[in-house]
Parts: structure tokens; sequence; C-alpha cells
């Protein structure tokens, strides 16, 4: 039997893939999503939220599996006279794309929070499991690089993650407080799981929110967290990359560093088995299995391993 409650911390890609094997799996009263917001961005006078999107666009069907983000079948010809008339159009934004940012700026400027309008959004596309964003106040991810200071989306999107990263800051953290969904969830779910996310870049604006850090250290059901290093880089995007720049060992290990205090067991790949004993000297417990996620059966399988290794430590 699965764990009463869960709360999965996702950011990117791999996030929106395990939490959409966890949603398989868990009734909607038995997971909440809580999403980084460290991402989000004004483009063309509308607010985006790329992580959000992404899990609200696998959750529902809608997403892109090509690229893991962004609609299957989306048309870029608003993009491309945006473009044609001027606009910095660098950031890839889709026509179906588009109509979800205009109506999140449309409730946002009603005065509805973000939080109330995910809930508006991801209703309107059928999704019953509650996807939160991590505050309702803004967070953002900013690096600071050997070709200056960037936001996230510049660094990834408009310098395809080419700069060195010396640092990261996540500005307007310390001004801000957990969603009232992630509040609620961090006071009353049995688990906590951190779904496969960079861990600078997904990961820590969550945990940079001030008291995540601590009701997280002081959380006293499991906390299981899925690798997204496997073989000594990422599976996708520049989190080995990143992590490298920054002084880290590029491995699960690594990975175990970062989270150490915060979780007891690591799910490392099947190919990093051998780091298992390097991990478990951090202080975390390793588990080994498959984690790449390639098909809905591959992801539910590793929510189905993720919940096994929860309830085992109940």
């Amino acid at each position: 039997m699965a764990p009463s409650k869960v709360l999965a911390l996702a950011g990117g890609v791999g996030g929106a893939k395990l939490a959409l094997g966890l949603a398989r799996i868990l009734p909607p009263e038995r997971l909440t999503i809580v999403v980084n917001t460290g991402d989000d961005e004004e483009f063309h006078g509308l607010h985006v939220s790329p992580d959000l999107d992404t899990m609200t666009y696998t959750l529902s069907g809608w997403y892109n599996p090509e690229t893991g983000w962004g609609v299957a079948g989306d048309s870029f010809e608003t993009l491309a006279v945006l473009k044609r008339l001027g606009a910095d159009a660098w950031f890839n934004l889709g026509d179906r794309d588009f109509a979800m940012h205009i109506r999140r700026t449309e409730l946002l400027r009603s005065g509805m929070t973000l939080s109330q309008v995910t809930v508006e959004l991801t209703g309107r596309l059928g999704i019953e499991h509650p996807i939160v964003p991590m505050s309702d106040q803004p967070v953002r991810t900013v690096l600071e690089t050997d070709a200056g200071t960037l936001s996230m989306q510049e660094y990834f999107v408009k310098h395809r993650a080419g700069p060195e990263v010396r640092s990261i800051r996540y500005v307007g953290a310390e001004d801000a407080k957990p969603s009232p969904g992630f509040a609620e969830a961090l006071e009353s779910v049995d688990a906590i799981v951190f779904c496969p996310s960079n861990p600078h870049l997904s990961v820590a604006p969550i945990l940079a929110v001030p008291g995540v850090s601590d009701a997280i250290a002081a959380h006293t059901g499991c906390r299981v967290a899925v690798s997204p290093i496997v073989g000594g880089d990422a599976v996708r995007g520049p989190a080995g990359k990143i992590m490298g720049e920054l002084g880290a060992e590029v491995s699960a290990v690594g990975v175990a560093r970062e989270y150490r205090g915060l979780c007891d067991v690591l799910v490392l790949d099947t190919q990093d088995a051998a780091l298992s004993d390097a991990v478990a000297a951090v202080g975390i417990t390793p588990a080994v299995t498959g984690t790449i996620m390639q098909t809905d059966e591959d992801k539910i399988a590793l929510a189905q391993r993720v919940l096994q290794l929860v309830k085992t430590a109940e």
C-alpha cells in the first residue's frame, strides 16, 4: 500500500516525468506537486511560468514528447510575426502556449494569486492532482557568469547554457513565503520526494523560500530523492555542467551531498550502482534501479519504486 500523502518537489522535464508517474499511481488527495517558479519571467508583456507549464502540459497530456516542453503540434506564427515586427523574440513560445500565458496574465492582473491562477488553469485542462507554485511571491534565479549577470532563461535559452557559472542567487527569496498549498503540504504529508530535477536551478529555488529547508529537515516521514545525474552527467540539461563549475562532484555522490540533511534515501540509476557505498558515506541510504524515463511505463515504474522505498521506511 502506498503512503497516505506525498509531496513531490519538481522542476523541469525530469521532474514532470516522475510527477506524471506518481500521479498515475496516487489519487489527487494523496499527492501534492510543488513546482519551482524561479524560472518565471515576463515576455512580450506576459507572465510566463516555464516549469509550471511543463508540469501542466505533462499531466494534461498536451506536452510535446520530442522536447519535453511546450505543446505537441504547436505552431509558431505569432512568434514569427513578432520577430518581423522587431520584437526580441529569442524565447520560443508556441501559439497555443501563448494562450496559456495570456490567460495567466489576465487572471494575475485581476488580483488572483499565482496559486489561484494555477488551480484555475490546471482545472480547465482536466488536471485533478494539485499543482502548486512554490510561492506566490516572485523569486528569480539569477546566475553570475563569465558572460555577466543572467536570468535563468537568458542563461539556459538565449545563451544555451554556454557561459561558465560562478554563483547563483535566488532574488526575492528572502521576502517570499511558501504558497498556501505548499505550506499545508509541508505540515500534513507522510513523505517527501525530490524529483530528478536540477539541484541548483529547480530544487534550490524552492529550498531558498524561508522555512522550507527547516521544515524538510525536521520532517519525520521518509524523504526520497532521485538523482538527476546518471553516469557522470545530467540525463538532460546543464545540471552536471553547473555542478562542476561550482566545485561539486558531478555524480550521484555530488547530488547526495547537495541533499545532505534533507534526504533519507537517494535513488541511483543501475549504471551508478558502484557509487552506493560513497552515497552511504554521505549519510544517505542508496537505492539502485533504472531511472531513465523514456516511456510512460518507465515513469510509472520509477514512481512505484520510489513509493516502495517510502513504504519500507515507514
